[in-house]
């Protein structure tokens, strides 16, 4: 065999034995690949599994965030998760903040949730026809809150918030709350009142020009007696364009709520003839108008009510005992309703 011809032969084997390793290589990569792209797919945390709480440090990089969500006991390769990230673009994008792994979320969902900055959600509930100070303690109970208003008072508060008025009742919105755990209790604060505003604006620039009120917050105070005194929704309207009759005739409004309101902490669950003449500036037995304040945080159907109220000619309403009132339309016929019923209510008490 000549030499040219054994070079040949050698440089086919070289090749041959290069293609081989190159094949199997590209074979290792793929299935690297397929084993990573399976790892992206496969939950961290089975379905009965409990969620985990993390968070992300501000000024984090890829690295730190991925060690970092590992060392809160989430299930998470440090290492591959750090490739996932850097793969797909996303080195630059993982937001700060605190959020929680839940079962059967996947790498790539967790790397979704941290770009999209999807934080770990809480919730607070504000009731219709609570009083701001009742919302206060709730807020301030909440464990998911950073409390940095606790320590104010009612006017630092309000000043801190930006807002023009010198009372806080009223002027909350009451719904449910969305934040990120750690959130501030102004944050709070700020939507629950943002809420109200825009509300009551709305309502105020399509409102019928015949109402009584001079300024939207005249209506809100009428939205908040709305609130407390109704006992069936349905009555909101009703109770609404009742306290609009009087109030067009200058009749006193003579609502229990309001007088309950101006006694504040004296109040032991009991109203008293006594307290019906007591003045105050909540007391519309004594004091022709609106009071000067809401008296209660009023929710949407309330402030809806006080904006179109019924057309009625009804000036007094009793309630019945099941939940529901009696309207009528002169004071007679109201006595007659107010025998009838307060006769029924006590016969029916143990």
């Amino acid at each position: 065999m000549s030499s040219s011809s054994k070079r040949r032969k050698r440089t086919s084997g070289s090749r041959s034995i290069l293609l081989r390793c190159l094949a199997g290589l590209i074979a290792l990569a793929l299935l690297c690949v397929s084993g990573v792209f399976w790892w992206t797919q496969q939950p961290l945390i089975p379905a009965d599994g409990k969620p985990v709480e993390f968070a992300i440090r501000a000024g984090s990089g890829v690295n730190a965030s991925a060690q970092q969500i590992a060392d809160a006991g989430a299930p998470v390769n440090p290492m591959l998760f750090a490739l996932l990230v850097r793969v797909n673009g996303n080195g630059g994008k993982l937001k700060a903040g605190q959020y929680e792994l839940k079962p059967g979320a996947t790498p790539m969902r967790l790397m979704q949730q941290l770009v999209r900055g999807e934080f770990a959600q809480e919730s607070l509930t504000i009731i219709e026809g609570w009083t701001f100070r009742q919302m206060r303690q709730v807020v301030a109970a909440h464990p998911a809150l950073k409390h940095d208003a606790e320590q104010l008072s009612d006017k630092a508060l309000l000043e801190k918030l930006g807002v023009d008025y010198r009372h806080p009742e009223g002027l909350f919105f009451p719904d449910t709350y969305l934040f990120a755990k750690g959130a501030s209790e102004l944050q709070i604060y700020r939507q629950a009142h943002a809420a109200l505003i825009k509300r009551l604006n709305e309502q105020w620039q399509k409102r019928d020009a015949s109402l009584p009120y001079k300024t939207p917050y005249e209506a809100l105070i009428m939205a908040s007696i709305v609130e407390k005194e109704t006992g069936q929704k349905s009555e909101r309207n009703m109770i609404a364009g009742v306290f609009v009759n009087r109030l067009k005739k200058g009749m006193l409004l003579q609502t229990d709520p309001t007088v309950i309101y101006g006694m504040g902490e004296s109040y032991q669950g009991n109203i008293r003839k006594r307290d019906l003449q007591t003045d105050t500036p909540y007391n519309t037995y004594t004091r022709a108008g609106l009071p000067p304040t809401p008296i209660a945080l009023p929710g949407a159907q309330s402030l809806a009510a006080a904006f179109s109220p019924a057309a009625t000619d009804a000036l007094y309403f009793v309630a019945r005992g099941d939940g529901t009132s009696q309207f009528s339309g002169n004071l007679d016929d109201h006595n007659r309703a107010v025998n009838q019923y307060q006769r029924k209510m006590k016969s029916t008490t143990p």
